[in-house]
């Protein structure tokens, strides 16, 4: 949650499930279902939370579970905007390690002028997949622009842009 600079608003327990409801960035909330003692999680668990968002008023959900969806749970939450957290995402922070970047999404004006400035079209950006480890922390979406800020023994500070894209292995049947 801190990565992403949420705020916590509330926190309850139930018997296999934590919820945090946050307050995101630009003023909206959103609700956070880490859940354990599962084996898989299937496309009700995905429909509950989203009667849940409407109950309570918020604009996003995510379901943080170290198990593995069903392709019905990924497909309604893609439908539903609800983000699946995998579980092959690290519970400590990545980025204290120091051989990996800061990334950033960088908001829509400043990618339009990025691009603007250097006469590109996104798609000529190099690439990073959604599935990145980095890029999940984040919490870019397919379409984003990611700043990437290294520290450089020869230039102090290196920052490079990338493209976030979908990963050909993620595909979901429709």
């Amino acid at each position: 949650m801190k990565l992403r600079g949420y705020k916590l608003m509330k926190r309850e327990e139930q018997e296999d499930t934590i919820r945090f409801i946050v307050k995101l960035r630009k003023g909206k909330r959103a609700v956070i279902l880490c859940v354990s003692n599962r084996k898989v999680l299937g496309v009700a668990f995905v429909r509950n939370l989203r009667k849940l968002m409407d109950e309570i008023g918020v604009e996003k959900g995510v379901i943080v579970a170290n198990v593995r969806y069903t392709w019905a749970a990924k497909r309604e939450a893609k439908k539903y905007g609800i983000e699946l957290i995998p579980k092959v995402f690290p519970s400590f922070n990545i980025f204290k390690h120091k051989l990996v970047p800061k990334h950033e999404i960088l908001p829509p004006e400043k990618a339009k002028d990025l691009l603007e400035k250097y006469h590109i079209e996104p798609h000529q950006l190099p690439r990073i997949k959604v599935s990145d480890v980095a890029v999940i922390a984040v919490g870019a979406k397919p379409g984003d622009v990611i700043k990437v800020a290294r520290k450089s023994p020869t230039s102090g500070k290196h920052i490079a842009y990338r493209l976030v894209i979908t990963d050909p292995k993620e595909k979901i049947r429709l």
